[in-house]
């Protein structure tokens, strides 16, 4: 069996030990699986390296999940929590990036924005268009590789756009297209003609009923709750 080196040697087997492989031996031996962790904490164990953040959240790249409280609304904001390993990428082949991780041109990122209309492709938003939760923050757009399972069961990572806020944490994005061709099957015929209309439109026009929730949404407590008094609970 192999000896799994110290998170603080700078090499291994005669050769330099990267610092995502330091950073996953530390996670490893110092914060425990389903230990928590602060980035002041990360930084304080690698004083000086430069993007040790990054090098943190590549790991993520090569199997190893590590959570913020996006993710586990049991941390707190400044919070991580190292929930599982995943490759040993202290061995040497182990921490090559995967094929589909390489850069996006501007080319593809032009591309891809104008096929898309300029929207993000999970929530709809337009770039520096307001979220409509009665916050300030803008919409950024940008591209990113999404998996997408063909029907046959093959996976293609495909070019998408999305915002920001989409784009943060780890949440699995994975697209299954047989769940959605089955997911459309099953609708009620009304149901299906609405999809069909957001088909043809490319994109979805929220309803009168959407575009009011979100309206009352950014009312301050005082009004939304000068609002909520009016109804009993009760249907007119």
């Amino acid at each position: 069996m192999t000896t799994q080196p110290s998170w603080q040697d700078t090499t291994y087997g005669g050769r330099p030990l990267g610092t995502m492989a330091r950073v996953a031996l530390w996670l490893i031996q110092e914060v425990k699986e389903n230990g928590t962790f602060t980035k002041a904490r990360l930084r304080a164990a690698f004083p000086g390296v430069a993007q040790i953040d990054r090098r943190m959240r590549d790991l993520r790249d090569h199997g190893w999940e590590i959570a913020t409280s996006r993710e586990d609304p049991t941390l707190l904001p400044q919070e991580h929590r190292f929930v599982t390993r995943g490759a040993d990428v202290w061995i040497p082949g182990k921490s090559k990036a995967p094929a589909h991780k390489g850069s996006i041109t501007n080319a593809q990122r032009a591309k891809v924005l104008k096929a898309d209309g300029y929207l993000c492709r999970t929530c709809g938003v337009t770039g520096g268009e307001a979220y409509g939760d009665g916050g300030l923050e803008q919409a950024v757009l940008n591209v990113a590789r999404r998996p997408v399972v063909q029907p046959d069961g093959s996976v293609e990572y495909q070019l998408v756009t999305e915002c920001q806020r989409c784009g943060r944490g780890n949440v699995d994005r994975t697209v299954d297209t047989a769940d959605v061709l089955a997911d459309i099957e099953s609708l009620a015929p009304v149901e299906r003609r609405v999809f069909r209309g957001w088909i043809a439109a490319d994109r979805r026009n929220p309803s009168a009923l959407e575009k009011l929730w979100a309206l009352y949404r950014t009312l301050p407590a005082d009004a939304r709750k000068a609002v909520a008094d009016k109804f009993d609970g009760t249907d007119d």
